[in-house]
């Protein structure tokens, strides 16, 4: 197989999955996010076992990462609706928290450009709560930073899928080639009943 194969891009688009999935775990981490932080986990083991499988000639690990990639892609669209307001969903919900705490989005108050102002008092200065700041103004809301990486994600996320569904089936057809030519010979498995 050549470099610029099905199979090169698509290792290519799991590392850059990976990275921007983990770029994306800091910043949930930071902002205490932990559906987030859980569904992200999930991400990074799925994209390392779909590329295990790439590299590895396994198509059954390629398919579950398409599997895993629609849940993927569901879930940034939920995300993405929810930080726009969609669908009834509401940005402000401690939704994506899990109810455990009220922190939000990292972003909200540590955004591109943001200008913050503490309360007056100095006893509250040396606490660093995040709930007694105050965002002036930023430069990009932080529900629009949250919605680009939704964005990125799914860009990539569809990418793979295209990729990796040509490379299952090259793979497939690879091993369907190798049974007929006769390379592979394995004794038929005695049927028993379970009876």
């Amino acid at each position: 197989m050549g470099c610029c194969s099905g199979r090169c891009m698509l290792i290519f688009l799991f590392t850059l999955q990976l990275i921007t999935a983990l770029e994306r775990q800091i910043f949930d981490f930071l902002g205490y996010q932990w559906a987030p932080i859980m569904i992200n986990f999930l991400q990074i083991i799925m994209v390392i076992l779909g590329l295990f499988g790439t590299i590895q000639y396994k198509p059954r690990c390629v398919i579950l990462y398409l599997l895993w990639t629609l849940l993927w892609v569901g879930w940034n669209v939920f995300v993405s609706c929810l930080y726009l307001d969609l669908g009834g969903l509401s940005k402000e919900s401690n939704i994506l928290s899990l109810g455990v705490s009220s922190h939000s989005s990292w972003w909200k108050d540590n955004g591109p450009g943001c200008e913050s102002r503490g309360l007056p008092s100095t006893g509250w200065q040396s606490q660093e709560n995040p709930e007694f700041i105050t965002v002036l103004s930023c430069w990009l809301e932080y529900q629009y930073i949250e919605v680009l990486h939704c964005t990125v994600q799914l860009l990539i996320s569809l990418l793979g899928f295209v990729y990796a569904c040509y490379v299952v089936s090259t793979l497939s057809y690879e091993e369907d080639s190798l049974y007929f030519m006769g390379e592979f010979h394995h004794p038929p498995k005695p049927s028993q009943l379970l009876f």
